[in-house]
């Protein structure tokens, strides 16, 4: 199976927490530090954890935690394990412990994904819980990108990025982008080229094809109702660059998958 979601909730510890797993993790764990601070040992290593911390526990990793007492300490978390989650903690520079920005949509959507596990019937009904996971594994893997280029890319290209991923499902202009990092348009233009490697037309044509692929899979929405909402405008045009970009036609995509 591409996703099982074993448990997906939060904690709040007042009085301190200890956990030492007597046997390796059976399922990958995912945890965000929301308040206060840990200690987490995995595989002979041992990871200070303050707010903001990420740790990614891969199946089969050892793993143990302490929360001491004194403090207020809250974390979101998560065991799943599946096809697709295996690829996604196997990708390429994932870390096993990195600090992210606590974003209030990231942990919105982790709160949703959790609510909707706790409903009785969340077992016969787990296309909205995949898609959501799915979502929040994006935005981690974005959060970590961005702290991890943090160095390289100024605070106001991630800053248009944010807004045209905002912004890409409607028809919206590059001068609303460069307005809200308060630049000209030639020097958001410029620097946004510099930094990411693409216009910023590109990088909304990268999301809207991301939005267009997930509704394809996960949603019984016509073509056309997808092309709508993702932010092309018309079918023709949406079809157009979808089959430039994958090679096939948005229809033969979907019957493929």
């Amino acid at each position: 199976m591409g996703v099982n979601i074993r448990f997906s909730g939060y904690a709040h510890h007042r009085k301190g927490y200890h956990e030492d797993r007597k046997t390796p993790l059976l399922q990958y764990l995912v945890r965000l530090q929301v308040e206060g601070h840990a200690t987490i040992r995995s595989n002979g290593k041992t990871y200070p954890i303050s707010q903001g911390d990420l740790y990614l526990g891969r199946k089969g990793d050892h793993y143990s935690i302490d929360t001491p007492a004194g403090q207020d300490s809250t974390d979101y978390h998560i065991f799943c394990d599946g096809s697709w989650v295996a690829e996604w903690f196997h990708q390429p520079g994932l870390p096993v412990v990195h600090n992210i920005r606590l974003d209030d949509k990231l942990l919105s959507l982790w709160r949703h994904l959790s609510i909707e596990q706790r409903r009785p019937d969340a077992g016969e009904t787990p296309e909205l819980s995949v898609y959501l996971l799915k979502a929040l594994f994006v935005m981690l893997k974005q959060s970590v990108n961005d702290e991890t280029s943090g160095n390289e890319r100024p605070f106001i290209v991630t800053k248009m990025m944010r807004t045209i991923e905002e912004l890409a499902a409607s028809k919206f202009q590059v001068e609303d982008v460069a307005a809200s990092a308060g630049l000209s348009v030639s020097r958001a233009s410029h620097l946004f080229k510099e930094h990411t490697g693409q216009s910023m037309i590109d990088y909304a044509q990268e999301i809207r094809l991301n939005m267009a692929v997930n509704q394809m899979q996960y949603t019984s929405m016509t073509l056309e109702h997808i092309a709508e909402s993702c932010g092309f405008g018309s079918y023709v045009y949406f079809h157009r660059i979808f089959k430039h970009h994958y090679g096939k036609s948005p229809g033969q995509f979907r019957k493929m998958n």
